[in-house]
């Protein structure tokens, strides 16, 4: 066998880090399993909000601004939004060490849908194409054509907008829809391999984000009525942008049973996605490579389901969308470990570049988390994540540290949470004067990280209509 270990990233979409941890609503009995195995991190943050600018940096372990792509890719035209292609990304440097590299499943990192040239030698994915008709999402027709009328809801208006599928039960089973389709793949080329060489397999997924669409074999897995509701529901975002008041005004038909429904198809579509996870785990335990094989599952970033009365994922500083689940089982990996300390999902970059012996990948926009995995203390002070919003366009940097969550708002006032007593982020505290210290402290910290990681754009910004911080740059 070989001296690197195999790696396999299970890279979901829009997934939530409070639906995989235990005493919630989602059953993953398999995620389940993998965390008493490896590590858990409870305070993974992904860098955008975003499909396109997450998995970018999450290749390249570069924060957006530096890589290019700084909204869903697709929705730009050709001169637009482009990933720089000057960047090594992970898996070319396992590559050039010996690594086979298959990737299945959804891109969506940049236009070319072209893997291989990043560093993955054997690949199927899927583009921006499976996003086309009235709301359908990443399913396939079956399954869009089998829904189940009384439990399935369309959003509808206002006057000039498409209805498009909000959630839905369809009697298409789980083996005729994307995450099977998607594990097969990745299966197959694990079993095709002839090769002793170390490999590297990203199995994909849309799920559980687009149209909320379960299949009813799982769905009935769940008690609708016994799903609980967010405790922010029905957030009145009283003192926070006047931009999330109107994004909740997009849902606000939407009833409590509706929201539950909703939650459960999401929660189904999960269970999907550990199922599938399950056939993975079980090929590596009946081939004998699970003892040499490091095991990531993470999600690009979250979704609201109803939090502060979205849905989605692409506005706002919430935990819901921008904490990920991450776990982390193998090699070199503490088992039943638990980390609290903030930690980013581009560091996984240069985390995969050490367990593979890869050249390192040295920025200052991400390290290395090989030490957390053995169970050693993390010495970053707090995290950071941005967003530029997508196609409509906003300017968001985010700083985590102990307690304390920072939002910098280009576009309206700034936002400051207290996660400790304020886990539901209803109250901004930002604007009352004794928190002015606290506000300060972090706005120095975004500028930090600001500077270190070369944000060019924001720290350039003495100009009179742009003195947008409690303090300027220059501190």
């Amino acid at each position: 066998m070989n001296e690197k270990p195999n790696i396999l990233l299970f890279l979901m979409d829009a997934c939530q880090a409070s639906a995989l941890e235990e005493g919630g609503d989602c059953k993953t009995p398999n995620f389940d399993a993998l965390s008493r195995e490896g590590t858990r991190f409870h305070r993974a943050y992904c860098p955008s909000p975003t499909c396109s600018p997450s998995r970018a940096s999450l290749m390249t372990g570069v924060l957006p601004h530096n890589h290019g792509v700084l909204e869903v890719e697709h929705g730009r035209d050709p001169d637009q939004c482009n990933l720089r292609t000057d960047l090594p990304h992970w898996a070319q440097r396992l590559q050039a060490v010996g690594y086979e590299n298959g990737y299945f499943g959804k891109w969506h990192i940049e236009r070319s849908q072209d893997p291989s040239s990043f560093g993955w030698s054997t690949s199927h994915v899927k583009g921006a194409g499976h996003h086309a008709g009235l709301g359908q999402g990443s399913e396939p027709s079956a399954a869009v054509d089998d829904l189940i009328p009384e439990l399935t809801r369309y959003h509808e208006g206002p006057a000039g907008y498409r209805d498009i599928l909000h959630y839905g039960v369809s009697k298409t089973g789980i083996e005729k829809r994307y995450p099977h389709f998607t594990t097969s793949e990745g299966l197959e080329f694990l079993q095709k391999r002839k090769s002793d060489d170390p490999w590297c397999l990203c199995c994909s997924f849309s799920e559980p984000n687009e149209a909320l669409v379960a299949s009813e074999e799982v769905f009935e897995e769940y008690k609708v009525e016994d799903i609980a509701l967010p405790i922010n529901l029905r957030d009145t975002h009283e003192g926070r942008p006047g931009l999330y008041e109107r994004q909740s005004q997009i849902g606000a038909g939407i009833t409590d049973e509706e929201w539950r429904m909703a939650r459960a198809c999401y929660y189904a579509r999960i269970t999907e996605l550990d199922r599938a996870f399950g056939l993975l785990l079980d090929y590596l335990d009946e081939s004998g490579q699970r003892q040499n094989t490091i095991v990531i599952v993470t999600a690009d970033h979250g979704r609201y389901v109803g939090a502060h009365g979205f849905d989605a994922h692409n506005f706002g500083p919430f935990e819901e969308i921008y904490r990920v689940p991450l776990i982390v089982s193998g090699p070199g990996v503490s088992e039943g470990g638990s980390c609290d300390a903030p930690v980013c999902l581009h560091d996984l970059c240069p985390t995969i570049c050490e367990w593979g012996g890869a050249e390192e990948i040295d920025v200052p926009d991400s390290c290395s988390l090989v030490p957390a995995m053995a169970g050693e203390p993390i010495e970053r002070s707090g995290a950071y994540a941005e967003s530029q919003g997508t196609r409509f366009s906003l300017t968001q940097r985010i700083w985590w540290q102990g307690k304390w969550k920072f939002a910098f708002n280009g576009f309206d006032f700034d936002e400051l949470y207290d996660l400790e007593a304020d886990p539901g982020e209803t109250t901004n505290l930002a604007r009352m004067p004794e928190y002015r210290y606290t506000v300060e402290r972090m706005m120095r910290e975004v500028w930090r990280e600001i500077r270190e990681t070369g944000d060019r754009a924001i720290e350039e910004t003495h100009y009179f209509s742009m003195r947008m911080g409690v303090v300027g740059p220059d501190v």
